[in-house]
């Protein structure tokens, strides 16, 4: 996600900084190399001994003669993206105000007249985040085309992102933005259809694909709308549904107001419902139960309107050809741009093996399904 991009890490006094161990060690196992800013503040709470063992990289806590700000965030510096995190409401009011006056502060100037990109996780109580001022500053910041990973609201304090949701944007803000807003609405995961008020019947889908996708998408420019049974996520809007009608009826609702500009339907949608009960069915009894077939999300889909759709199919036979042959059964029958089939044994696993199966081609692809993810996003964005 972050090969050979050079992230200026920024930190900043928030007790947030404890983190910052972490997280330049997330930013380098994604493939980024990493070098510190720190502010006075900062190193009373983290020593830069520690941030340098983090980052293989000598810290700056001073800017010298050697004008380290020019070096890492000018026009020819070295950074690609200056990463301010955590950033303390101090220090985002001194950003929206062009006010220089710590190493970190001194590097955001530098980077936004030099048209780096500036990432800013800001971690701080919630009253302070909440105060007009800041929420101004913020407002201002954004307006430069800064991108601000939103904090966890819990205890009565703004906590700074994930190392996760971080990395994410700075990969968004470093990578070709290849869909330039278009939407992309993903379905992920299984879903599940009630037989009483206490069971279902779903299938093994971990959505593991559907997120990558999803994530990959966000990364390279697209307004993200994941459709599944699951939390929210900090890279998409989220249409949490359980049954397939549910999830139909959110992709429909996309595609028929002319929001979606496409749809990657990754979610293994249940075949087949069933009458529900209204009380819990006892156990111990012989039970039929009469199951009738759902409709196909992406048939219903294509009929409503003409964008690119992405299918996914897997099957059991562990045979390439009858993979291959069912995919491709499935791209005539709705006009998918691609379809991306599998042996439903990965189900579950970080780790996939698939064919890209187009009219008159095949590609297999074997790796992680974070590296899959990328592989459709960029092909989906090809397509549009």
């Amino acid at each position: 996600m972050l090969a050979g991009v050079n992230v200026a890490l920024g930190v900043t006094g928030s007790i947030a900084a404890v983190k910052v161990v972490e997280l330049a060690h997330e930013l380098r196992r994604r493939g980024a190399s990493v070098r510190a800013v720190m502010t006075d503040s900062a190193q009373g709470i983290v020593h830069p001994w520690a941030v340098e063992f983090a980052t293989d990289n000598p810290v700056v806590t001073e800017i010298t003669g050697s004008v380290e700000h020019v070096e890492l965030c000018g026009r020819e510096g070295w950074a690609d993206v200056l990463l301010v995190a955590p950033a303390t409401a101090n220090t985002v009011g001194k950003m929206a105000g062009a006010i220089d006056d710590s190493p970190v502060t001194t590097c955001a100037t530098t980077a936004l007249g030099a048209d780096v990109p500036v990432v800013v996780a800001p971690a701080m109580h919630e009253p302070m985040y909440d105060h007009p001022g800041v929420l101004e500053a913020i407002d201002r910041v954004e307006s430069w085309g800064v991108a601000f990973v939103e904090p966890r609201i819990e205890e009565g304090k703004a906590k700074i992102a994930t190392e996760d949701a971080i990395a994410l944007d700075v990969a968004r803000a470093t990578s070709p933005d290849r869909f330039e807003g278009a939407n992309v609405v993903v379905t992920s995961g299984a879903t599940s259809e009630p037989i009483d008020p206490v069971r279902t019947l779903t299938n093994r889908s971990s959505g593991k694909t559907g997120r990558a996708v999803a994530r990959a998408c966000y990364a390279l420019g697209a307004d993200v709308t994941l459709v599944h049974d699951g939390d929210d996520v900090p890279y998409a809007e989220v249409a949490e549904v359980e049954t397939a009608a549910e999830m139909t009826e959110a992709v429909l609702d996309r595609v028929e107001g002319g929001a979606a500009d496409a749809l990657v339907s990754a979610a293994a949608v249940s075949d087949y419902t069933v009458e529900t009960a209204d009380e819990k069915i006892r156990s111990g009894q012989d039970l039929t139960l009469d199951l009738t077939p759902t409709p196909k999300l992406i048939d219903r889909v294509r009929e409503a309107g003409d964008l690119p759709i992405v299918g996914f199919k897997a099957e059991t036979s562990g045979d390439d050809e009858e993979m291959v042959a069912a995919a491709r059964g499935t791209l005539r029958r709705a006009a998918l741009s691609f379809v991306v089939a599998n042996d439903a044994g990965v189900m579950g696993d970080d780790r996939t093996r698939t064919l890209f199966v187009r009219e008159n081609s095949t590609r297999e692809y074997e790796g992680t399904k974070d590296e899959l993810g990328w592989q459709v996003a960029e092909q989906l964005a090809d397509e549009l």
